[in-house]
């Protein structure tokens, strides 16, 4: 009993200094290991000892009787079987044991072997028991082992079964909360839910279904859901997605015209997918369909909104379109007819009224312009052109044209180009020189003394060049409060400002516009009674074909005892329905060695293009029986030497210069035109027409 309760305690020990630390196992099972073998040894000596009885004075052992044998068997025995019953958890104990209790009745054997050769009882009995303790023993070893492995086998079936069921459980349980999760999704959405077979009958619907169509659930199952629903102006390419969506049993998504139960007309936008069991059939239709009536009312009043402004912005065109035309026609008249008349003898006053005359048939055709312009602003019309140009030649043509301004109020007009702007660009310089005229001209016009001083600078920036110009007078100046207010619209300094110097206060905000369309600014400073300079930069690219460019801008300029040699011969034929215009060209040209002839309406120039043969024609788009644009497709399509056909027109908006050249005319030009404009375009054209493409 001592070694069993020793073996007890310190198994205690150590299963209390395992919970502590787990890397004393190994330690602890060699010292239970010990301790097992040292009490296989305890139990063999207990088992043995009354086998034994010494006499002193036989000075021999003397084996007692047969019933002490028995116990030692019995015990060995039973120490044997308790010992096997821990053999699955500590093999190397029940080894030390075993090997202990089957060396000692062998030791016994050995021993005891002289003494049983005379009495064969013994010797039987002895063998006898050894046979039941090994029998015992190997039973018990077999026994043992074979309950541990189906103990063993058992515990890992149940433990794998019980995973197994756990995983079951739970993946049920999370099937059973996404199917309720979903059912309250279905139930309380604000989207109509629909289950339908595969035949398209409907088999549930949600509550949504009955608030958004105003049919009950009893009165839709079995029902297909275009008998309910169907608008009598249902869009049949919309039924045709969902016929073909059953057809190929793919998801689809269609916006549909429908009505509710109450006929009142209600959009729906249907996601129909198809639901499949497991070998791929499709078994069920889950349709979600979304009450987009009000989306489709607010589109729709947005559509007639956009429609309406589209109108509203397209008779504001032709109104100014319309305007321009009959106010451009008899102004291309007054001006051209007072240019004529200051050319003849006059006296004083009477040179007073035709300067009067001119200068405020300018002023009015100023007023138009910024107009048009601020119209194509507004209505994001604006179009650039990127031409290759001699920056430098642009602001110096520009300059000369307001030269006789500024000499007119005594102020000396100064341009200053710096070496580093190139020779040429590419951009717009049509817009570049209309913002410089806004601001030139404004500089003469709020300078009384003084000069106005116009500078031309470069720098390279990652997209190309920018060009930076500054316009500084010494004018009345701006004040500080107003430098924010002047490039708005009809907006001036003050209205004492507008008084004395006129104007629209349309220029600067034109101008600005104008810059930022092209990618660039216009800034000021100003003192009042210091001046003001305005600071306009513009990005531009390199010139793309700067041998051309270098070309055409060298070639513009004619000296004036050249200009009658290089019209020398020249065949002009003037489209024009209007007498007045008619008699000015005639009158401009009155000095020169030109040729002309007169054509009233299209029909009349394309017969005189076939007789007279023009190199030049001057093409007027509003013309009766056949407009300018189909004269000109009339005239490119003859089998003739073409000639250049010019537009000269009262239409002066960009869509007009579009349908022009898509007609096939080389330049366009508005009315009113000057002389010089005339001239100017006669020698850049008449120059080369021995150089005309050929039909």
């Amino acid at each position: 009993m001592l070694p069993d309760l020793l073996d007890c305690w310190y198994l205690h020990q150590a299963r209390n200094r395992l919970r502590r630390d787990a890397a004393a196992e190994k330690r602890v099972r060699s010292v239970s290991s010990a301790t097992a073998a040292l009490h296989g040894i305890g139990v063999a000596i207990a088992a043995t000892a009354p086998l034994w009885s010494v006499y002193v004075d036989a000075g021999s052992p003397e084996f007692s009787e047969r019933h002490d044998q028995l116990f030692s068997i019995a015990l060995l025995t039973s120490a044997a079987i308790n010992a096997g019953l821990l053999f699955p958890f500590h093999r190397i104990a029940v080894f030390f044991r075993l090997a202990i209790y089957t060396a000692t009745p062998i030791l016994i054997l050995i021993v005891r072997g002289p003494v049983l050769r005379g009495s064969s009882t013994d010797t039987q009995l002895h063998f006898a028991g050894l046979l039941v303790f090994f029998g015992s023993l190997i039973w018990l070893l077999t026994f043992t082992t074979r309950g541990f492995h189906r103990t063993r086998s058992s515990l890992l079936a149940q433990a794998l079964q019980r995973q197994e069921l756990e995983t079951a459980y739970q993946r049920l349980y999370a099937q059973q909360l996404e199917t309720q999760r979903l059912a309250l999704v279905a139930r309380h959405a604000n989207d109509s839910v629909m289950l339908m077979d595969k035949t398209g009958n409907i088999i549930w619907v949600n509550d949504a279904f009955t608030r958004i169509t105003g049919w009950r659930a009893e009165e839709a199952i079995g029902r297909q859901p275009g008998d309910l629903l169907n608008h009598p102006d249902t869009d049949p390419a919309s039924l045709d997605v969902i016929v073909e969506g059953r057809k190929r049993e793919e998801p689809f998504r269609v916006q549909v015209l429908n009505q509710r139960r109450d006929g009142k007309t209600l959009w729906l936008e249907t996601n129909q997918v198809p639901m499949r069991d497991d070998t791929g059939a499709v078994t069920t239709y889950i349709a979600v369909e979304r009450d987009i009536t009000e989306s489709k009312e607010y589109a729709a009043k947005l559509e007639k909104a956009r429609l309406a402004a589209e109108e509203g912005a397209r008779a504001k065109s032709e109104f100014l379109a319309t305007m321009s035309h009959e106010i451009r026609t008899p102004m291309n008249g007054v001006i051209g007819m007072a240019q004529l008349l200051e050319d003849t003898d006059l006296d004083e006053d009477q040179k007073l009224y035709a300067d009067t005359i001119l200068s405020s048939a300018r002023t009015l055709l100023d007023l138009i312009n910024d107009v048009l312009d601020l119209s194509k602003l507004n209505s994001g019309e604006v179009s650039l052109d990127a031409v290759d140009f001699n920056a430098r030649r642009c602001c110096e043509n520009t300059i000369r044209l307001l030269k006789s301004q500024a000499d007119a109020k005594g102020l000396k007009l100064v341009f200053e180009c710096d070496d580093t702007v190139p020779a040429l660009l590419n951009g717009d310089d049509r817009k570049l020189g209309q913002i410089l005229t806004n601001l030139v001209g404004n500089a003469i016009k709020f300078t009384e003394t003084g000069q106005v001083k116009v500078t031309l600078m470069a720098e390279n920036s990652d997209s190309g060049r920018d060009i930076t110009i500054h316009v500084a007078d010494t004018g009345i100046g701006i004040s500080k409060d107003m430098l924010s207010k002047i490039f708005e619209r009809f907006s001036q300094a003050d209205a004492a400002i507008s008084r004395r110097f006129g104007g629209t206060g349309l220029g600067l905000a034109i101008s600005r516009r104008l810059a930022v369309a092209m990618g660039g600014e216009i800034t000021v400073a100003s003192e009042p009674g210091q001046g003001s300079c305005f600071t306009v930069r513009l990005p531009f690219q390199e010139a793309k074909d700067p041998a051309a460019a270098a070309q055409q801008a060298c070639g513009a300029s004619v000296v004036d005892e050249e200009v009658p040699a290089a019209l020398n011969g020249l065949r002009l034929l003037v489209a024009e329905d209007n007498k007045v215009n008619q008699i000015l060209v005639q009158k401009f040209l009155k000095d020169f060695p030109v040729e002309i002839e007169l054509a009233e309406d299209g029909a009349r120039a394309l017969e005189l293009t076939q007789s007279f043969q023009p190199d030049i024609i001057l093409m007027d788009m509003s013309m009766p029986v056949m407009d300018g644009l189909e004269a000109t497709r009339a005239i490119r399509a003859l089998q003739i030497r073409q000639p250049v056909i010019i537009a000269l027109t009262a239409n002066a908006f960009d869509t007009d210069k579009a349908d022009c050249l898509a007609a096939g005319m080389d330049e366009f030009l508005t009315k009113p035109i000057n002389r010089k404009q005339l001239i100017d375009v006669l020698l850049t054209h008449g120059g080369h027409r021995h150089n005309l493409r050929a039909g």
